[in-house]
This record gives C-alpha cells, structure tokens and sequence, in this order.
C-alpha cells in the first residue's frame, strides 16, 4: 500500500469490517475518500469493475440484506442482478478500497493490509 496515494473506500459506516479497514488507514496515515453505500449507490460500472476483479458477483453472502434477495437473486438474469444490486447496495461485499479506479482489496484482506 503506498500511502502518498489516495484511495477510494466503498462500504457503508456501521459494518463492522468496514470500520476495522478505516482504522487501518487512518493509524497508518493513508488518505482515503469514503464512499458511503446508503449516501451514494454504486453504478452499473462500479459493479462491474468489482466483479470483474472478483472474478464473480460481489455479493456478502453471510449478510442479512442477501439472505432476504437471494433466491430472487439466484433466479435472475446478469442484467437483472445488476439492477437488484444497485437497489440493495447492503448486499454487496466491503469494504472495497480502489486506487484510481482500481480495485486493490474486498474485504479485510490481511495480506493487503500487513
């Protein structure tokens, strides 16, 4: 992580993991944008990126959001999880840190951040 460079974090402000990714970066002087899920809801193209990174749908599986739209979400074509996605942004897997348009970590990842 190179700390001279700013960085995007995707999330929403109450998750837990989220939290423990802002502590991070704030104890180790990262500048960071934060990018609340619930203020702003991420793009079709975000997503993208996301999944293209991922190498799948960035969905919190375990999270109760997914659990209440995962059978509708099963059923659904791609463009159909896309718009449930941009709908019920909570679902979505985070934190997700980017650095100029480039996904460097979801989750808390212990090898990216050590």
């Amino acid at each position: 992580m190179k700390k001279n460079l700013k960085y995007k974090l995707f999330g929403i402000p109450n998750c837990n993991t989220v939290k423990k990714v802002r502590d991070y970066l704030e104890e180790n002087k990262v500048s960071y944008d934060f990018i609340d899920f619930k203020k702003q809801a991420p793009t079709e193209s975000d997503i993208k990126r996301w999944k293209s990174f991922m190498k799948t749908w960035p969905v919190n599986t375990k999270g109760p959001t997914y659990r209440k739209i995962r059978e509708k979400f099963e059923a659904a074509s791609d463009s159909q999880k896309m718009k449930i996605l941009v709908e019920n942004s909570s679902a979505i897997k985070r934190p997700i840190l980017e650095q100029e348009g480039t996904v460097q970590a979801v989750g808390y990842d212990t090898e990216y951040y050590s």
